[in-house]
């Protein structure tokens, strides 16, 4: 049960919410020219019941388009792609670190049919298009695309769910085993250079993580100065001068101004030019003095 404090909330939200609405809808009613609003609002984190999902200050990133709802947490260096959704609605998801929910994944539990949990370990891939229902992933495990975790099912530590299998309910896929099919079943042994490679790829999805997170937080300035600087390169003739992103922004030189802009500032204003030369001057005197 919800406390009397979360519903007075909830109903002064829906309130506020339908008054907007009725306000939205005068001012279309008003309009000559009609305007379509296209911006969808973000929904990544949706309370249920005024529980909330819990985020580690460094995870790597949950994608704009991802949804996280209700009890779920989520680990360091742990990131939700584009689509996925991981719901905690009837009962609680967690997810460890440095693990990864792929696009368009579905992470749910279960309550009615059984009490199950979602637990996702540490260092966990879960693939593009997957399912995990109220079932265990324990640490470094790989779930591939599009493949099917039920409800009471167990991946074991160093195994592998092949893309497109079925873990029938109440399964339980062993350490060091590769399982495929519909039904899944044990189809062979992970070699040494395979449970290598699950840490490597859940390592590596994690740096990736990290740049999309630096991309999805700019804003439309820095998008600007991105797309300025991209035109820039590509436009920029080999022979002339090139910036060096090391260096900075040049800003004024030789009272010139900003190198591959047009030099209008001592054309337009040959005092500008002079005042340089002064300033110039007046430098090396100092540093002339000091020494």
């Amino acid at each position: 049960m919800t406390s009397i404090g979360a519903r007075v909330v909830v109903a002064a939200s829906n309130a506020a919410r339908k008054m907007g609405q009725a306000l939205d809808g005068l001012g279309q009613s008003m309009e000559v020219c009609k305007y379509t609003e296209k911006l969808v609002p973000s929904t990544r984190f949706v309370a249920v019941d005024g529980v909330a999902p819990t985020v580690s200050e460094s995870a790597a990133f949950v994608a704009p388009s991802a949804n996280m709802i209700g009890d779920v947490s989520l680990g360091k260096n742990s990131s939700v792609w584009y689509g996925a959704t991981v719901r905690g609605d009837v009962n609680k998801v967690s997810i460890g670190e440095n693990s990864s929910i792929g696009d368009r994944a579905v992470v749910h539990v279960a309550k009615i049919q059984g009490d199950f949990p979602t637990i996702i370990g540490n260092n966990v891939t879960v693939g593009p298009g997957a399912i995990i229902h109220a079932a265990t992933l324990k640490d470094s495990c790989v779930v591939g695309a599009s493949a099917q975790v039920l409800d009471g099912a167990v991946v074991e530590s160093n195994s592998v769910v092949s893309p497109g299998s079925v873990v029938t309910p109440g399964t339980t896929v062993k350490t060091g085993e590769i399982w495929a099919g519909t039904p899944a079943k044990a189809v062979g042994k992970l070699t040494e250079e395979e449970v290598a490679s699950i840490l490597e790829s859940a390592d590596s999805t994690a740096g990736l993580a990290s740049a999309h997170a630096v991309e999805c937080a700019k804003d439309y300035k820095q998008l600007a100065a991105d797309e300025e600087a991209y035109e820039d390169k590509e436009l920029r003739d080999p022979d002339y001068w090139q910036p060096d992103p090391k260096e900075g922004d040049f800003g004024d030189v030789l009272g010139q101004g900003a190198p591959g802009r047009i030099f209008d500032s001592t054309l337009s204003n040959p005092e500008e030019g002079i005042k340089y030369m002064r300033k110039k001057e007046q430098e090396e005197e100092a540093k002339a003095a000091s020494n």
